[in-house]
């Protein structure tokens, strides 16, 4: 019980956190990428702050033997750089790009009830699904 309302406050607070700085609007994204054009740079301050809380969050966490919630922690131990990661990672950043949406402002941005927002987070969906499918009938 405590772990589903911690996870509901920290959900809420991202979604706001996202709403707040305009993370939801595709226009922020497509802005930040557009550096040869009409450059938006909010998108890097948005960034700076996720990275400055994480610095300190992590070196926190380091010290501790296990979390609040949870037996232990889920740090990966693959250091490795595959196919599989590249091959993910630019079709992210393609899909971002084109769409201006990242999951989980997408998935955020369902309250607005805008009916891209839907087609989006709904072609996501199935592309995880179908990935998940194939990825199972390889092993």
């Amino acid at each position: 019980m405590k772990r589903g309302l911690v996870a509901l406050v920290v959900g809420l607070l991202f979604g706001m956190g996202l709403t707040i700085s305009g993370m939801t609007q595709p226009q922020k994204i497509i802005g930040f990428l557009d550096v040869f054009g009409n450059w938006d740079p909010s998108l890097a301050f948005v960034m700076m702050g996720a990275i400055g809380v994480h610095f300190f969050a992590y070196r926190i966490a380091k010290h501790q033997t296990s979390p609040l919630l949870a037996d232990t922690f889920l740090v990966t131990s693959n250091k490795e750089i595959d196919n599989k990661l590249l091959v993910g990672a630019a079709i992210f950043g393609i899909g971002w790009g084109i769409a201006g949406y990242c999951p989980g402002p997408a998935i955020t941005s369902l309250v607005s009830l805008n009916s891209e927002v839907f087609i989006f987070v709904l072609s996501m969906s199935v592309g995880m699904f179908f990935y998940d499918f194939w990825l199972k009938s390889r092993n």
